[in-house]
């Protein structure tokens, strides 16, 4: 099956769309093209479960607030997302319920993703919200986020909330027909159709932000990259195309998996998790851990920094001082300096345990394929 035919074919599905594609010139809410949207989600919602992740909520409290332009300074953009986010509401639940479909708001910081118990509650959220029937619709609290607890930008909380609800396929819409190998503005552009690896995008040259919201096709490459490297499909497509790009007509840019499906855990500890230390690895731990997959023992251990207790995340980091791999550490921070290097045949019978099991451990870097033969794994790692 191709990737534009998963997309086609999902059972769950995200859709982002963008501040841009909901908002007229001046910066108000288009009630016009909002309908237009749900009308293309509804249509296959029918036999879809729908997740819809939309921005806009800061563009839809201008005209009310009579602010001509999008505010520079934070408190001015939470008030104006504090006011817009119910009209924005507002508007879907109204146009949803022509279609016969309940919506519920669901407002997320990173702070609800980035500790385990909080990502498993929003996981039972989402997925009573959609046994229920209804069209959950996405937005990052824009009320209270700062820069120290945003997500940066909607396209990445779209890829990010498709991993939590383990969707099938990714769509993000914005007011552009897809990815180009040059500002589609320019005479001679190109649209890319399909990116199946880095290869595809050789060249290409995006912009970072639009003047009404704070992503841009950088961010939706970034997204879609986090996204395709965890096993989902993405498109990348305009709104006004929304129908056909749900239907899997050739519109837009498809980007193929080029990565293995991630659990839930394991996606969350390699890309959400908040780390509290890091853990410094000998050459043959590395090699064990990112290559072998295997837990981390103390004989591996060189050296540790950070205030944390067993059940935290750290960062396994190599001789050159590169992060490899992220895991949840056994042992307290202080704990570790009687431990650090030494064999299990060593330690005391009630130390005699992973520093990090494989169950709770993720590479972040590429597997190294070739171990050294003269280093002793059993030293380094278990299975």
């Amino acid at each position: 099956m191709s990737a534009r035919e998963a997309v086609a074919g999902a059972r769950r599905l995200v859709v982002k769309v963008g501040s841009t594609s909901l908002t007229s010139v001046d910066g108000g809410l288009d009630v016009a093209r909002l309908d237009a949207l749900v009308d293309a989600v509804a249509a296959r919602a029918a036999g879809t479960q729908v997740v819809l992740v939309s921005s806009g909520a800061i563009a839809a409290g201008l005209r009310p607030l009579g602010l001509p332009r999008r505010p520079r300074d934070l408190a001015t953009q939470q008030a104006a997302a504090g006011v817009g986010q119910l009209h924005l509401t507002r508007a879907y639940a109204e146009a949803f319920a022509r279609h016969g479909r309940t919506v519920g708001q669901v407002l997320l910081t990173s702070h609800d993703v980035v500790r385990r118990q909080p990502y498993r509650n929003a996981q039972r959220t989402f997925e009573r919200l959609l046994g229920l029937g209804v069209v959950p619709v996405v937005n990052e609290n824009d009320t209270v986020a700062t820069d120290e607890i945003r997500f940066g930008d909607n396209d990445r909380l779209a890829a990010l909330v498709a991993h939590v609800i383990s969707a099938d396929a990714l769509v993000l819409l914005s007011d552009v027909a897809g990815v180009y190998d040059a500002d589609p503005r320019t005479p001679g552009a190109s649209l890319v159709r399909e990116v199946t690896g880095g290869a595809d995008l050789a060249g290409v040259r995006v912009g970072k932000t639009s003047s009404l919201g704070t992503g841009g096709m950088a961010s939706k490459l970034a997204a879609a990259d986090l996204a395709s490297g965890a096993g989902v499909p993405v498109l990348v497509a305009a709104a006004a195309d929304a129908t056909a790009a749900l239907d899997g007509a050739e519109v837009g840019t498809v980007f193929a998996p080029h990565g293995p499906r991630l659990s839930a855990r394991r996606f969350w500890l390699r890309h959400l998790a908040g780390t509290r230390g890091r853990l410094h690895l000998d050459a043959g731990a590395v090699r064990a851990v990112v290559g072998r997959r295997r837990s981390l023992l103390a004989a591996g251990i060189v050296g540790s920094d950070g205030d944390f207790e067993a059940g935290d995340v750290v960062d396994l980091v190599d001789p050159r001082g590169e992060v490899v791999a992220r895991g949840v550490v056994a042992f307290d921070a202080e704990e570790l300096p009687e431990i650090s290097g030494r064999s299990s045949d060593d330690l005391p019978a009630q130390l005699r345990r992973e520093v990090v099991h494989a169950d709770d451990l993720v590479p972040v870097v590429a597997p190294v394929p070739t171990p050294d033969p003269t280093s002793d794994p059993a030293e380094v790692s278990s299975p």
